[in-house]
C-alpha cells in the first residue's frame, strides 16, 4: 500500500522544495499573490484520491514498498473552485490593494495602515476608510483627515474584487518559478527574477 510520506531517506531533504502549482480546473492558477503551492504530500494525496489531475512532473521520485511516483509540479482540480468575488479584509491584502507602497508619499517601507476619517471621528476599520501608509506618513498625519493634515492620498481607498488582487499580484512574481509552471503563469517577461 502507497504511503505518500515514505520515502527514501536520502531524498527528504530534495523533495521538500518540490511543490506543486495548483490550478483550477479551467487552468489558471487558484492564486498569484500568494502563489497557489500545495507541498509534495498533499498534491500526491489529493491525486490519489482522484481530486486533481496531474499536468506535470518533477524528475523526483517517491517511494513505498510496493509502488514509485514522480513528484507532481503541476496539478490542476477536477472540479471548478469558484473565487469569492471579494477577498477578506487582512493588512496582507490591504497592503497588495495599495501594491505595497505608502497612498502618501510612495515608499515601500515601514508600511503600517492608515484610517482616512481617523476612528475618534467615527472612522471604521473598511476597505472604504484605510490605505496603506509608512510610519512617518502615518505619524504625521496623526488623528487628522488628510484634508486637515495637508496630505493627499495617491488613490482614494476601494473595496477591491478578488480578480483586482490577483491582478496587482501578478506584479510580484517570487523569487523562484519552476520550469514546469511557466506555461501557466502569466507574469511579465521583464518581471521575472
Amino acid at each position: 500500500m502507497y504511503h505518500p510520506d515514505l520515502i527514501r531517506p536520502e531524498d527528504h531533504w530534495h523533495v521538500e522544495r518540490c511543490p506543486a502549482l495548483v490550478l483550477n480546473a479551467d487552468y489558471t492558477p487558484l492564486s498569484y499573490y500568494p502563489l497557489s503551492l500545495w507541498p509534495w504530500q498533499t498534491a500526491i494525496k489529493a491525486v490519489f484520491l482522484d481530486r486533481v489531475d496531474i499536468v506535470s512532473s518533477y524528475e523526483r521520485e517517491v517511494h513505498s514498498p510496493s509502488f514509485q511516483m514522480k513528484i507532481p509540479s503541476v496539478i490542476a482540480l477536477k472540479q471548478y473552485v469558484r473565487p469569492s468575488q471579494y477577498p477578506a479584509f487582512t493588512r496582507f491584502n490591504l497592503f497588495l490593494r495599495d501594491k505595497f507602497q505608502c497612498q502618501y508619499c510612495g515608499s515601500p517601507k515601514d508600511l503600517t495602515f492608515d484610517h482616512v476619517i481617523p476612528r475618534r471621528a467615527g472612522g471604521r476599520t473598511t476597505w472604504e476608510n484605510v490605505a496603506t501608509a509608512c510610519s512617518p506618513c502615518n505619524l504625521r498625519k496623526g488623528g487628522r483627515t488628510p484634508k486637515e493634515a495637508h496630505m493627499k492620498l495617491h488613490v482614494d481607498p476601494i473595496r477591491p474584487t478578488t480578480w483586482q488582487l490577483q491582478e496587482h499580484g501578478r506584479a510580484f512574481p517570487p523569487g523562484h518559478l519552476h520550469e514546469s509552471w511557466h506555461d501557466w503563469l502569466y507574469w511579465d517577461v521583464e518581471l521575472q527574477p
